[in-house]
């Protein structure tokens, strides 16, 4: 259970493992500025990271040294609203993808390796079926997808936009426009965030506030746009992207938590794997929740570097 007993920045500010990107740049997609976060050594050939949905790239803090420690320079970014990156007038999917690629394009002129959680997997899925020739290889941790909807995928099922849904989304946007986050102390924002993550330990859901949202006088807010919400313009179903999976040209590494909690896909490995792509390597792990490479970022960084093979 998450300790309302407040610290100080400068203690959980401190993690083990967690190492602070070596480089932090900023690159323009098209007016909006969004935040580049970099592990390991400049010259070192680039893999591409992404969050999921109401996440952001430090959370990648633990995670990408040990994949930087394998020999790769590791590129993360922040989506739009969401940590570093600049808020926008208007959140879809689309722009999510335009921003990937914007980032790629800033990074390198060469194929790339990329690696997605959750939302993220499932948005470099559609960017490697964009640009086939600039994706090298593709790893998805629990972002495959399903017939069932991802909860943090900024879509809904949908064939057509219904009147109703339009007058929910403007009046959304209406009441959101002068809204905030709610402020508080490090520890209350670690029992927030431990409603999404109830199998981290205390001591990491101490550390992301202190580098996933900002303090101001009256105490910290999360760095997101409070005007993001799940739940965006059609048409949309998951199935689609579920159909379309198998016809991935590159390496494929798919990997599934199966431990239930808010943030979990529900995906049946045996649902997914009738879609892998040919030759696609599926890893499901019973004692693991959503966020797989948090819980254990040893065996998911030893089990990446494995498929990926040695950087060149």
């Amino acid at each position: 259970m998450t300790s309302l007993a407040d610290v100080s920045p400068e203690e959980a500010g401190r993690y083990p493992g967690a190492a602070a990107p070596a480089r932090t740049r900023r690159v323009d997609a098209h007016g909006v500025g969004i935040a580049v976060h970099e592990w390991g050594d400049e010259d070192a050939p680039p893999l591409l990271i992404t969050h999921g949905g109401a996440d952001f790239a430090r959370t990648f803090d633990v995670f990408a040294p040990l994949l930087a420690a394998g020999g790769w320079r590791v590129v993360a970014w922040d989506h739009r609203g969401h940590g570093d990156s600049d808020h926008a007038a208007l959140y879809s999917w689309d722009a999510d993808l335009r921003d990937a690629f914007a980032v790629l394009r800033s990074t390198t002129d060469r194929p790339v390796p990329v690696l997605g959680h959750s939302k993220g997997g499932a948005l470099l899925m559609g960017l490697a079926e964009a640009v086939p020739h600039r994706v090298k290889a593709l790893v998805n941790l629990d972002g495959l997808p399903s017939r069932r909807k991802l909860p943090d995928v900024a879509n809904r099922e949908r064939v057509r936009l219904l009147a109703g849904d339009l007058e929910d989304w403007l009046d959304r946007r209406r009441a959101a426009a002068q809204a905030d986050r709610r402020p508080g102390t490090i520890a209350e924002l670690a029992a927030r965030r431990a409603r999404m993550n109830p199998r981290h330990d205390l001591r990491w859901l101490r550390y992301l506030v202190t580098v996933g949202a900002r303090r101001y006088r009256d105490g910290w807010r999360w760095k997101l746009d409070p005007i993001i919400r799940g739940g965006g313009f059609g048409p949309w179903r998951p199935d689609w992207a579920l159909w379309r999976m198998s016809s991935l040209p590159q390496p494929f590494f798919g990997v599934i938590g199966l431990v239930p909690e808010v943030m979990t896909s529900g995906n049946r490995p045996e649902e997914v794997r009738e879609h892998l792509p040919r030759g696609g390597r599926l890893l499901v792990l019973d004692d693991v929740g959503h966020f797989v490479h948090i819980e254990q970022p040893d065996r998911i960084a030893a089990e990446v570097l494995d498929f990926l093979g040695p950087p060149s």
